[in-house]
């Protein structure tokens, strides 16, 4: 009982504790802030005691009017720069943030750009505390001004620089962010000569320059930042200086001309060619640097040689043994001259052709007349056997068997002459095959003998895949029982077959190791011993290095005879039965087991039944009562044995006695034998035979490994999925090695390899053995860049398995073909007037090499400096004026060079026919015919918002187009007469002006007549955003007040907000976004227009609104002239929009938004708190509408007879009722507690 009350008390307290818990953590819960998280903001630099801001309602509101609730900042302020202050306003105490008075720390956002506080509160009675956390992010303001980097910049330009060429790029940087951090590029001074990007930096030539004239310009480049301009200043500002060198321009590039000779056999030193090279420059620029063999000569056996110091004719000789073999149609050499310039110019290239001296043509010859190889018959599919080749390698040319049979056992590529297998090889099939190859032409012959070595690649087959045989039990040992049969195609050794029983446990038969013949090895009995027998016969060559090994299935089924007899479980049994036993009841079962299966055990009663009273059913043994004992003779005799005997139909069992006695007693019937214990010897016997006649299984798992291919070949792990080749990897390179691994043993694990596919060009061969990957004909990644080779690795095991992989091969660039001009020669026919830096043709080439390799450059090689080209594009410009009479025909030849970096360069040329035609019939045309441009307001002045470009398809002086402004926009703009470039002259200003319709002019300096047109200009000046000052309320909080019954509309208070910028950035809508009175307020949004009525009107006064208009007012303002009348909202009043009731709701809160009209509008708000005062608008009422009091009859005087209980919605107005009993107590008998409410019994009942 102490143990059961010491248990329950213990729960008890566990209850109580909980109970006490649950109440703390509800405390707990109830100190909450309003987001677990607030993100504040603050500028960088601000005062002391500035308050950070936040879009969320930052506090705690106040569950309890007995909470007094501090904050405290406990982490995240390391340089201690913020405190945490409480302001309580109505049910909520705010938190506010400041930085501190009296710190040396400052806020710098470039230092550090935001700050994670955590904010504990702490309720002062019961300690209960709250956390949360506030990310302040510090703004940016604008303290510091562009820096540039590098301060100072040197460049130099040749005089023919193209003008709107961008020479250099200056470049500042602003730590600020926003707009604070953006600053505009431009020059100090003014220039017509260049222009600077006000964003990019990028510096732009504007002006033609002339060495002569002007060789040095010193410029300097201002970065002024936009934050200081959008404020009013002229910005904070940081200055580079730019230098501009300009030098003379190396104007003509080095001519080659070229003989090629054709030397004798017995010339010892040959010449094979006399280049002599020209160039028109003066000075340094005039002399040749260099003669060089860029392309055609990958061996560098030829070198151009000067014939003597200072001369500019050069030969062509060999440096070393020519090699003719490979080249016999000899070598074409691309020649290329450089001149000493300052920037050197190169020739075009020149090609000549060098031939042997002992060069002639034939028709193509293979290399041999014979190719004799051997193939081992392991070979795979697509294993390559040879190669033959015919030279000279013709193009088109193309190899085939001269003879084609569906018996043939290889296959020839055409293309490559590569021969590979079609299928399997075996010599007994054919030790030796002699193919035949031609040339598609059928000049050229070859025999290709393939001698075919002899392997063990043959396994032993038998005729049969199983075997089946059946024998008795008993038979003699040494009897036969069936002869398996294999044979080996092979030859020798290698088809010698002998056998063997390969089951690992021992088994009762032998075979003869040659013929094959199964015999017993031991006498079989079908009860003791399996009756199944499975075994695995192996037939196994005499091979090396491996034999070969195949295994058949025997399956030898035991038959069953009958050689055991019947024997009783029970003999000389004595059995006593009362003599009223029932007739046809049961006495007893006799039983007998017979050892042979399925044997069928009868019985019978031999003797000892003379009476016929006994009755022994055949099958069952079933011992009854036939005739009753009581009754005639049987009532005579009290004893009787019976002889019973038991046959399975060819054995019987000696007679078993039974002995009888019948009893005068009512017992049940007795019996008792001798326990003979042949089911207990049955039984081990048959659980002997459960364990041995399950069918005999091999043992695969400990079979020969040798016998069975069991595993594929497995690449390994490491094997590539991709790999890159370079082009120029000689034939016979190893590339990558392929490993695989056959986890088998003998010819099973043995492994070949082979490409199955994807290489139809024969470029690759894989070692059959060892695997290795090599180059087999030279790569040409221009014709195939990338290969997907199936690599196939097989086993040697029959039946022969496989596995394959695929190997993705790039191959890598070299520099190994010269660019290719599109067409074989260009013409063009143009004006003699043609301006300067027209373009009059493109030519365009193609490298089928890549990167650098196939990048072109093109030069102008000829004994002309009236043209340039560009060297990226390929296009062709006048680079000086032309003059029909002088020079009316032009052959240009142009040279395409390749960039090869570590390889040499290769050069093609191609000539350029220009015909000069004189004519000046077209005016200048503007592309467009009209223009469209944004200009930012702020853009600073000299700045080029856009470039004017018009085309004049005259020549010489009537192709030159200077430009004016018709009409300059109030001289805000200006236009450069060489460049085009219009350029902003005066500050721009959005809001005095948006658009801006300039008229251009561009006129031709055509004579004796000068053609121009006009186009238009429309520039749309982008406003930029002066949105600099957002509105702002004197306090953050602010407190009003409004009796509940007030009529919807009733103006509750009214809040305003003060913006520092002009116009529209000033003005100011208020809006209610957020608060538990959003929906129950309005708030006036605006002030609105004063409409101005030209009239005259007596000065009377205006009648008050109708009610639906009480939100106007009108005003009346008289003038001499004219009559103000107008109806304006008062802007940040708030109204009432549904009605209130104290008992409800006793206060709301609202967030009021105040947003100016900027573009990029600018917002602040203000916290509400709205109170709703009590008026005394409802009734008291009971805690029940009826009341059923009792009270007995003749109570005493006083006796309470019920409490009367009632409360009043209104605020205090409970503490003022009153009670009183206005009816049903006429006879006075009853009296109520005016105050307390309070029913008693006046007088007795």
């Amino acid at each position: 009982m102490g143990k059961y009350l010491t248990s329950l008390l213990v729960m008890l307290l566990q209850l109580l504790c909980g109970c006490t818990g649950n109440q703390r953590t509800e405390k707990e819960l109830a100190l909450q802030f309003t987001h677990s998280i607030y993100n504040a903001t603050i500028y960088e630099n601000s005062a002391a005691k500035t308050y950070l801001e936040s879009h969320a309602k930052m506090g705690i509101y106040i569950t309890d009017p007995t909470w007094e609730i501090r904050y405290k900042i406990v982490s995240g302020d390391n340089e201690n720069l913020f405190k945490a202050e409480d302001y309580v306003l109505g049910d909520f105490s705010f938190l506010r943030i400041r930085t501190k008075g009296g710190s040396t720390a400052i806020l710098n956002r470039e230092v550090k750009d935001h700050y994670f506080l955590t904010v504990k509160a702490v309720e002062r009675v019961t300690n209960v505390e709250a956390r949360t956390r506030v990310k302040v992010q510090v703004q940016d303001t604008n303290d510091l001004r562009p820096l540039f980097s590098p301060t100072s910049y040197s460049i130099s330009l040749l005089e023919n620089t193209a003008i709107r060429t961008s020479v250099a790029k200056v470049t500042a940087t602003d730590a600020d962010i926003g707009t604070n951090g953006e600053y505009y590029y431009s020059f100090r001074e003014w220039t017509d000569m260049f222009a600077v990007h006000p964003t990019s930096g990028v510096v732009t030539l504007t002006g033609k320059l002339d060495y002569s004239e002007t060789k040095l310009y010193d410029l300097e480049i201002l970065a002024v930042d936009r934050g200081m301009k959008l404020y009013g200043s002229s910005g904070f500002s940081s200055m580079a200086k730019l230098t501009v060198r300009v030098e003379q321009a190396n104007e003509h590039a080095p001519v080659i001309t070229a003989v090629t000779l054709a030397p004798s056999g017995a010339d010892r030193d040959p010449t094979y060619a006399i280049v002599t090279v020209e160039d028109n420059d003066q000075g340094p620029n005039g002399e040749i640097a260099s003669l060089s063999v860029v392309a055609g000569d990958p061996l560098q056996q030829f070198k151009a040689m000067r014939t003597s110091p200072g001369s500019k004719e050069y030969k062509i000789k060999a440096v070393k043994d020519v090699d003719w073999d490979t080249q016999p149609f000899g070598y074409n050499l691309t020649l290329q001259a450089k001149d000493k310039g300052s920037t050197p110019q190169f020739s075009s290239a020149k090609v000549v052709h060098v031939t042997s001296p002992q060069f002639k043509m034939g028709p193509p010859k293979f290399e041999y007349a014979v190719y004799r190889v051997n193939l081992s018959e392991f070979a795979p599919l697509h294993t390559p056997v040879a190669m033959v080749t015919a030279l000279p390698k013709y193009p088109q040319l193309k190899y085939a068997f001269r003879y084609k049979t569906e018996k043939n056992r290889f296959a020839i590529n055409p293309d490559t002459g590569l021969i590979t297998t079609t299928g399997p090889i075996y010599a007994d099939y054919a030790p030796k095959f002699e193919l035949e190859v031609i040339t598609s032409d059928k000049k050229a012959a070859t025999k290709v003998i393939i001698d075919i070595m002899d392997i063990n690649n043959n396994a032993p087959e038998f005729q049969q895949t199983s075997y089946k045989a059946t024998i008795d039990e008993n038979v003699p040992v040494g009897t036969n029982v069936l002869a398996v049969k294999a044979t080996d195609l092979d030859s020798g050794e290698n088809g010698y077959v002998t056998y063997s029983i390969a089951n690992v446990s021992p088994q009762p038969f032998v075979i003869d190791y040659f013929s094959g013949v199964i015999s017993t090895s031991e006498e079989l009995d079908y009860e003791l011993m399996p009756r199944i027998y499975n075994l695995k016969i192996r037939a196994s060559d005499w091979g090396s290095p491996f034999r070969r090994e195949v295994e058949a299935s025997v399956t030898i089924t035991l038959n069953n005879l009958n050689d055991n007899k019947p024997l009783f479980e029970n003999i000389d049994c004595e059995v006593t039965v009362p003599r009223d036993h029932g007739v046809g009841e049961q006495i007893t079962t006799v039983s007998a087991i017979d050892a042979d299966e399925l044997q069928l055990v009868r019985y019978d009663i031999k003797a000892g039944n003379d009476l016929d009273l006994f009755e022994l059913n055949s099958n069952s043994g079933v011992l009854s009562l036939k005739r009753t004992l009581s009754e005639g003779e049987a009532a005579k005799v009290s004893f009787h044995s019976l002889q019973i005997r038991a046959s399975d139909g060819e054995h019987e069992t000696e007679p078993m006695i039974m002995n009888i006695t019948v009893i005068t007693a009512r017992k049940p019937v007795q019996l008792k034998c001798v326990d003979t214990g042949v089911a207990t010897m049955l039984a081990e016997k048959l659980l002997h035979g459960t364990k041995i006649h399950t069918p005999t299984e091999p043992d695969d798992n400990l079979m020969d490994i040798h016998s069975v291919n069991r595993y594929s070949p497995q690449f390994a792990e490491s094997f590539p999925s991709v790999i890159e080749v370079k082009e120029d990897l000689p034939v016979g390179a190893r590339v990558v090695h392929l490993s695989a691994s056959d986890t088998d043993s003998g010819f099973n694990g043995k492994l070949v390899y082979v490409i199955s596919g994807g290489d139809t060009e024969s470029r690759f061969i894989v070692d059959m053995n060892t695997g290795w990957l090599l180059v087999y004909a030279p790569l040409d990644r221009e014709t195939t860049d990338h290969y997907t080779l199936n690599v196939t690795v097989y086993d040697l095991g029959i039946p022969q398995k496989s596995s394959s992989r695929l190997l993705d091969v790039k191959i890598l660039d070299a520099n190994d073909n010269s660019p290719q001009f599109l067409q074989d020669s260009y013409s063009v026919e143009i004006s003699e007037n043609t301006p300067v830096g027209t373009e009059i043709v493109q030519v365009d080439s193609t490298d089928k090499d890549q990167g650098d390799n196939g990048v072109v450059r093109y030069s102008i090689v000829a004994d002309t400096d009236q043209f340039a080209i560009d060297e990226l594009t390929g296009i062709v410009t006048v680079k000086k004026p032309l003059d029909r009479e002088v020079h009316p025909v032009y052959i240009l030849k142009i040279a395409a060079r390749d960039q090869a970096i570590n390889e040499p360069q290769l050069v093609s040329t191609v000539l350029l026919k220009v015909v000069l035609e004189d004519v000046n019939d077209n005016p200048p045309k503007f592309i467009p015919s009209n223009y469209r441009v944004k200009v930012r307001e702020d853009l600073p002045i000299g700045t080029v918002i856009m470039w004017l470009e018009a085309h004049d398809p005259d020549v010489g002086l009537s192709s030159q187009v200077r430009y004016s402004l018709i009409d300059n926009g109030d001289g805000n703009f200006e236009v450069d007469k060489l460049s085009g470039a219009v350029r902003i002259l005066q500050n721009l200003d959005y809001e005095k002006k948006q658009v801006y319709n300039l008229t251009a002019k561009a006129k031709d300096k055509g004579k004796p007549m000068s053609l121009s047109s006009t186009c238009f200009i429309e520039v749309d000046v982008v406003d930029v955003n002066e949105n600099l000052y957002r509105p702002w309320f004197p306090s953050f909080v602010d407190k009003g007040f409004i009796k509940e019954d007030a009529l919807i509309g009733t103006s509750v208070m009214k809040v305003t907000a003060q913006d520092e910028d002009k116009g529209r950035d000033g003005e100011i809508r208020y809006s209610i976004r957020d608060g538990s009175g959003l929906g129950i307020f309005t708030i006036d949004e605006e002030t609105a227009l004063i409409v101005r009525l030209q009239t005259a009107i007596s000065g009377k006064r205006l009648a008050r609104a109708p009610p639906d208009l009480w939100p106007l007012y009108l005003h009346l303002h008289i003038t001499q002239t004219c009559l103000e009348l107008g109806a304006m909202w008062s802007p940040g009043v708030i109204r009432t929009q549904e009605l209130l009731d104290h008992e409800t709701t006793p206060h709301y809160w609202l967030t009021v938004y105040a947003t100016d009209g900027g573009v990029v509008p600018l917002s602040a708000f203000v916290e509400v708190y709205v109170e709703v005062q009590d008026v005394n608008d409802n009734v008291p009422q009971t805690s029940e509408p009826v009341y059923y009091p009792s009270v007995a009859e003749n109570s005493l005087k006083d006796v309470s007879i019920i409490q009367i209980e009632a409360v009043d919605p209104d605020a205090r107005a409970s503490d003022k009722l009153s009670y009183k009993i206005t009816s049903g107590n006429p006879q006075g008998f009853f009296a109520i507690n005016s105050k307390m409410g309070k029913t008693m019994a006046k007088a007795a009942t």
